[in-house]
């Protein structure tokens, strides 16, 4: 029996989210990304509709504090959508960030997960974070995502949300593992690691599943990645292999040309049930993230 999910409307059960979007944004604005920005609340309400009626229930946004994520506008998005939606808190990396705004965080990014999780987002009217999502670097961890990594486990133990990893290309897994569950003490079930699709290495994909880790297949249908070719490829590996229920999918739409949510169910979807079968594209899309995604009593 999965727990609650904490979303933007308040504590929903983990079997009543349906169709799960594991990993994506309604909103999100970067530097990195300048004219780019996903900032149109009516966009995003179009999206929210389009992914409905192709039968999703939750989307899951992954974008963090200080990235544009207009949390003021996600209540609003869902009750109009009737599309459940997970909002984020944590901190993304260095070069996402104004120098200034990672100054004034730096020395109580745990207290802010924590705050924006069990009391709200500032400028909300009592919308509650219900994921914390921090990011790797490339390969490694460097300075700053090690302190974000810290501050995300130190808010996992207090609030028991899971904790999403944004693994750069890919890459780094392992090292994540390491730091958050076996220096931090984090449960490895508390931990979801995005983008592995960006870097299709078995044996890593099969090294984090069996540590008790989620793996989030997510980004499909951009050029510059090894994504839809290999995905169904790699969820059959890891399938056979007995981690059927460590497995995650999402869109990630970050720009306006990307694919996104409604891609997800319309394409993707139908592909990975012609290649793995319907029973297990189900067991990824709703069972798995209503345990994924709950809240788990500290």
């Amino acid at each position: 029996m999965s727990g609650v999910v904490r979303t933007v409307l308040g504590d929903v059960p983990g079997d009543r989210l349906g169709v799960v979007d594991a990993h994506d944004h309604l909103f999100i604005r970067s530097p990195l990304l300048p004219g780019q920005e996903l900032d149109d609340a009516d966009d995003a309400a179009a999206r929210l509709a389009a992914f409905r009626d192709l039968g999703g229930g939750t989307v899951v946004q992954w974008t963090p504090y200080g990235m544009g994520r207009r949390a003021d506008r996600l209540a609003e998005l869902s009750r109009r959508s009737g599309v459940h939606v997970v909002a984020a808190t944590g901190l993304h990396q260095a070069v996402h960030y104004a120098p200034e705004l990672l100054d004034s965080v730096r020395d109580s990014l745990a207290e802010l997960f924590v705050r924006e999780i069990t009391a709200g987002v500032a400028g909300t009217d009592g919308v509650r974070a219900g994921l914390i999502k921090v990011a790797g670097g490339f390969h490694g961890l460097d300075a700053h995502a090690r302190l974000t990594l810290r501050a995300a486990a130190e808010a996992q133990h207090r609030t028991g949300a899971a904790v999403a990893v944004h693994l750069e290309l890919g890459t780094g897994a392992l090292d994540v593992l390491d730091l958050l569950c076996g220096e931090l003490g984090v449960s490895p079930d508390r931990v979801i690691l995005g983008h592995l699709n960006r870097s299709p290495d078995f044996a890593v994909h099969r090294l984090a599943a069996a540590e008790g880790a989620y793996l989030g297949f997510d980004g499909p249908s951009r050029a510059n990645h090894a994504t839809d070719w290999r995905m169904p490829e790699a969820l059959e590996a890891l399938a056979d292999a007995g981690f059927a229920d460590r497995l995650l999918l999402g869109g990630d739409t970050v720009t306006p040309d990307t694919p996104g949510m409604p891609y997800l169910l319309r394409r993707v979807r139908p592909r990975l049930e012609l290649a793995l079968g319907r029973e297990l594209v189900e067991r990824v899309m709703v069972a798995n993230p209503a345990e994924a995604f709950a809240l788990r009593t500290p």
